[in-house]
C-alpha cells in the first residue's frame, strides 16, 4: 500500500498529519522526536475498523449466544441472550451508546452475557473462532468480509508513520484477544502490540503440560481513563500520536497531549452517510473537547478519498 497517504484528499487535515511528522522527524528541528519515542496509538472500533450498525465483536458474540438459547432455551427471555433471539439489536446498540454517554445502567447485563459467551475455553481455541468469524463472515450492510472493512486511510497512515519510525500501537475498548488473530493481516500490528479490554485468564496443568483458559470474569474494561494506564503499563512511553473516534477515547488524547514532545491528537469523524455512515452519538463530548483543544478532526466525507480498501480511487 502507498506510504504517501494517497486516499486522503489533499485538505488541512491531511497536510496538518504530514506537516506534524515531517518535522519530528527531521533532526535539525527543534521538535525532533528520536524514534524510540515516536509511539503512536489508534483506537480501533470507529477508528480502524466499522463500528455500525453495531460493532463487529458484538454480531461475533451474538451468533454465540444464540448457541447458548440452543443449549439452554430458558435463556431466551432473558437479556441480553434476549436480544440475539428477537433480533432486538436496538438495545444492544443503545446499551454501547449509553455508556459512552456516561450511562452504564445496561452494562451489567450486558457484561454477563460478554463474558459467560466463551468462558473456560483456550486462548488459542479463542482465537481460531475469532480469527475465523472475522475472516469469513460479511457486515451485514456494506456486504464485505469484515477482515475488509478497515479504512484504507487509517491503514494507509499507519504504514506512513511505519515508514517514517513510529511504531503503532491499538489501545482498544474492544476485546484484544478478539482483534489479535486478525490485526498482523489488517493493519501489519502485531499481537504483542494490541492492547484492550480482556477477561480474566486461568493456567491449568494437563498430561500435556498445560492450557491458558478464559474465566468469566472481566480482568479489565480498557476505555476512557483506563486507556493511558494500560498504554503505560504496556508501553512504558507516553505516546506523541492518537486517533481515537469518541468520548471514551478523550483520556487517551490527553494524555498524548501532554508528552513532553510535540505530539498530534486526531478524532474521526463519521460523517458520510453514503460510503459509511453518519453520527456523532457516543462522540459528542469528544467533538466538543477537539474543538476546544485544536485536536485535528478527520471528516470521512471531506478529508478521505475513498473509505474502503476495494473502492475506486
Amino acid at each position: 500500500m502507498e506510504t504517501n497517504l494517497t486516499s486522503w484528499n489533499d485538505t488541512a487535515t491531511r497536510r496538518a498529519i504530514q506537516d506534524f511528522v515531517a518535522k519530528v522527524t527531521d533532526r535539525d528541528n527543534p521538535a525532533y522526536v528520536p524514534p524510540e519515542e515516536r509511539i503512536a496509538v489508534f483506537d480501533n472500533d470507529g477508528t480502524l475498523w466499522c463500528e455500525k450498525p453495531t460493532y463487529i465483536q458484538l454480531d461475533f458474540i451474538l451468533r454465540r449466544w444464540l448457541e447458548m438459547v440452543n443449549e439452554n432455551p430458558d435463556l431466551a427471555e432473558e437479556q441480553p441472550w434476549k436480544t440475539a433471539v428477537t433480533k432486538d439489536y436496538a438495545w444492544l446498540g443503545n446499551a454501547v451508546t449509553k455508556h459512552y454517554r456516561g450511562d452504564n445502567s445496561d452494562l451489567p447485563v450486558l457484561m454477563k452475557g460478554i463474558l459467560t459467551a466463551f468462558a473456560n475455553v483456550t486462548v488459542e481455541d479463542f482465537a481460531a473462532r475469532a480469527g475465523e468469524f472475522l475472516r469469513t463472515q460479511s457486515h451485514p450492510t456494506l456486504k464485505r468480509l469484515y477482515s475488509q472493512c478497515g479504512y484504507a486511510p487509517m491503514i494507509e497512515l499507519l504504514r506512513f508513520l511505519e515508514a517514517n519510525g513510529f511504531t503503532n500501537f491499538i489501545a482498544s475498548g474492544g476485546g484484544r484477544d478478539f482483534m489479535r488473530p486478525i490485526t498482523a493481516e489488517m493493519y501489519g500490528i502485531p499481537p504483542d502490540r494490541v492492547i484492550g479490554s480482556s477477561v480474566s485468564l486461568e493456567f491449568r496443568a494437563s498430561d500435556h503440560g498445560g492450557d491458558v483458559l478464559t474465566q468469566p470474569q472481566l480482568d479489565v474494561l480498557d476505555d476512557g481513563p483506563v486507556k493511558p494506564i494500560r498504554i503505560w503499563s504496556r508501553i512504558g512511553r507516553r505516546p506523541v500520536l492518537a486517533v481515537g473516534n469518541s468520548n471514551g477515547d478523550i483520556p487517551m488524547l490527553q494524555y498524548t497531549e501532554g508528552n513532553r514532545h510535540p505530539s498530534l491528537c486526531v478524532l474521526v469523524n463519521h460523517d458520510d452517510a453514503d460510503r459509511e455512515f453518519d453520527y456523532t452519538a457516543g462522540a459528542e463530548d469528544a467533538l466538543k473537547t477537539a474543538q476546544d483543544r485544536g485536536w485535528v478532526v478527520v471528516s470521512i466525507k471531506q478529508d478521505w478519498r475513498t473509505v474502503f480498501a476495494s473502492e475506486g480511487q
